[in-house]
């Protein structure tokens, strides 16, 4: 495995474990939530029984620690011993004298919160106050005991999650690193002869030019033979930039203009050999994104090449700006896209559409596949639809700009 490919792993185990630590930190939080919403409850509800409880006694003598009970009976208020400052609620034992209805509220002392429940009681108005100091002094030691366990939790679960994604990342590093000696292979032992097969088809066709007795098939077929060769080894590097995502990790300024531009010079002898028209049409101005030019050439090549293979007479290449995007828009005036099968195109080895010649021939590869990869490797994305202007078919590539 490459330095390169070590780093990749190691990123993908340290995000894994972090995501797994991250998940364990959520669940431990809820459950601490959970908890201490619980306990308050608990709380909540013992304290309204013994409100209830302390207020059917209706004894100022007999009260529990930390429950004070003032009764108002024949105009005279009785209060517990001790009873602090700003109890009792006056307010509400005359509104419970007015009304004759329960009340129950919380006040605040200034250092102590009491919970208050007033009520009318065989002839007399009770009023009990408990302290709610200590369940709340309850509620925050419980509190820090979550954290304290919860924190030590999360330290073990990181050290745990660390530990099983380095062994859940293992196979797929060995695979990563025999997918790495794969495409290695295949670029040496393919590339090679592949160009040799082209460099010897092109002798052979410089030496049959030379011979003009020759019969005419024979220099066809010779044509073919070259453009062949020329064909199965673009394939080849589809296969290879295809399989291998490091061919598109480049980020440096690329001006689509200029590369439009180039590919369009390169394709136009091809076109001309066809009798189409290959036209370049939009921006002239750059059109700058970040990523790969390696990459976007083969794009770039790879629609033209589809749009040649099924034009009638014009293909057109497009470069605009789209908000805060780059368009590459490739049309033809072919016979289109069969409805439903715009989004089968990319996929790899998908059929494609009919070509544009008397043939009929269909199409299989890489091509569109490759395409949608490399795009969605720079950020944007692709989408196949009918050219509104010639009927044909028109894929558009969307790419975010450089800002």
């Amino acid at each position: 495995m490459t330095s390169g490919d070590d780093v990749q792993v190691h990123r993908g185990a340290r995000r894994l474990a972090a995501l797994l630590t991250l998940l364990i930190v959520v669940l431990l939080a809820g459950v601490a939530a959970l908890v201490l919403v619980i306990v308050a409850r608990s709380q909540a509800e013992d304290n309204r029984h013994l409100l209830a409880d302390t207020a059917r006694t209706a004894s100022v003598d007999d009260a529990p620690p930390g429950v004070f009970v003032a009764v108002l009976a024949d105009g005279r208020l009785l209060l517990s011993s001790g009873m602090p400052d700003g109890l009792p609620d006056r307010d509400a034992l005359e509104e419970v004298a007015r009304t004759g209805h329960p009340v129950e509220r919380d006040v605040d002392t200034g250092d102590k919160d009491f919970l208050v429940r007033t009520t009318h009681e065989r002839g007399r108005i009770v009023q009990v106050a408990v302290d709610q100091h200590e369940n709340a002094e309850e509620l925050t030691r419980l509190a820090w005991a979550l954290a304290i366990a919860g924190l030590a939790a999360v330290l073990v679960a990181a050290l745990i999650a660390a530990w099983m994604a380095r062994r859940a990342m293992a196979p797929l590093a060995a695979s990563l690193a025999l997918q790495r000696r794969f495409i290695a292979d295949a670029s040496h032992e393919l590339r090679t002869p592949l160009t040799l097969l082209r460099t010897r088809a092109q002798l052979l066709q410089l030496r049959v030019r030379e011979r003009p007795d020759l019969d005419e098939p024979v220099g066809a077929g010779v044509d073919e033979i070259v453009t062949d060769a020329q064909r199965l080894t673009d394939i080849l590097e589809d296969l290879l930039l295809a399989a291998d995502p490091r061919e598109v990790v480049d980020d440096t300024p690329v001006d689509l203009v200029a590369l439009a531009d180039e590919t369009v010079r390169s394709h136009r002898a091809e076109a001309d050999r066809r009798g189409l028209r290959l036209d370049r049409t939009g921006a002239t101005t750059p059109v700058t994104i970040r990523g790969s030019r390696v990459s976007l050439a083969r794009l770039c090549s790879a629609l033209v090449w589809n749009a040649l293979d099924h034009a009638r007479s014009t293909v057109t290449v497009t470069v605009e700006t789209a908000g805060q995007d780059a368009q590459i828009r490739i049309s033809d005036d072919g016979p289109g896209f069969p409805p439903g099968t715009e989004r089968q195109a990319f996929e790899r080895f998908a059929g494609g559409r009919r070509s544009g010649d008397s043939t009929g021939q269909r199409h299989y590869g890489l091509g569109l596949a490759l395409v949608a990869e490399v795009a969605h490797r720079h950020g944007g994305d692709v989408r196949a639809g009918r050219d509104e202007g010639s009927g044909g078919a028109v894929v558009t590539v969307r790419l975010p700009r450089q800002p």
